[in-house]
């Protein structure tokens, strides 16, 4: 619903094709075409994670990647690895947003990225080693010996790994600026990868939720209207 809100606050039409989370494979598809085909659908996205019968991978691969809004099309990541313009991510977008906004030095700085999703950590360091970002990114995972180590090195660290409270406080250098995009869902409600006791340590904090969410938001606002440029650009 909140991104449905999102484009009747900025004057975007927005639809929205439901289905039953026992659909089949061809039924997903089958939508996936019909938009394709639609003229008057200028972006689209596809609402992950799918239930776990359906083949997430092949149902990106068959939008047209001219109108993916959420930058996640393995052409539009394939352009942004080659450094052409594409739609990008809409999260690792709103997170390079989020720190330009609040003037965090993004050029020459040392980041660590917590996570190796699709969604976040992979484009992510593709994102800020590019040379209009210039940062240096260390990529780590669950599975990263001496985590505490290259998290404590870094001047941002952004944590995407989706491990309740991986971060806590005595792992972060003072002042460092830490943005929590990990989300699990629990009898308690949703918690992030970042301990609530970090805010003590950190310079700047984003918490989940509400920190980088309604910056992906945002950024996806951001993809369509830009795909509606270039749509009209091309006739």
């Amino acid at each position: 619903g909140g991104k449905h809100r999102d484009c009747a606050q900025i004057g975007v039409a927005s639809i929205r094709r439901e289905l039953p989370a026992d659909a089949t494979q061809a039924q997903v598809e089958a939508v996936v075409d019909e938009l394709n085909a639609d003229p008057a659908c200028t972006g689209y996205i596809v609402q992950l994670p799918l239930p776990r019968h359906l083949d997430a991978g092949a149902v990106l691969e068959r939008m047209d990647p001219a109108k993916d809004a959420d930058g996640l099309h393995p052409v539009s990541l394939g352009r942004l690895t080659l450094g052409v313009e594409a739609p990008l991510p809409c999260t690792p977008r709103g997170i390079v947003e989020l720190l330009r906004r609040y003037d965090v030095p993004i050029n020459g700085a040392r980041v660590c990225v917590i996570g190796r999703g699709i969604t976040v950590g992979r484009p992510l360091g593709l994102l800020l080693t590019r040379r209009s970002e210039n940062a240096t990114v260390t990529l780590c995972h669950t599975g990263t010996k001496g985590l505490a180590w290259h998290v404590r090195e870094a001047d941002i660290v952004i944590a995407a790994a989706g491990s309740p409270e991986l971060i806590t406080k005595d792992m972060l250098r003072p002042g460092a600026v830490v943005l929590d995009v990990g989300i699990t869902r629990t009898d308690h409600g949703l918690v992030g990868d970042v301990h609530p006791d970090a805010a003590s340590v950190a310079g700047w904090l984003a918490p989940m939720p509400g920190g980088v969410g309604p910056m992906t938001r945002a950024m996806l606002l951001a993809n369509v209207v830009e795909a509606a440029e270039r749509n009209a650009n091309a006739v």
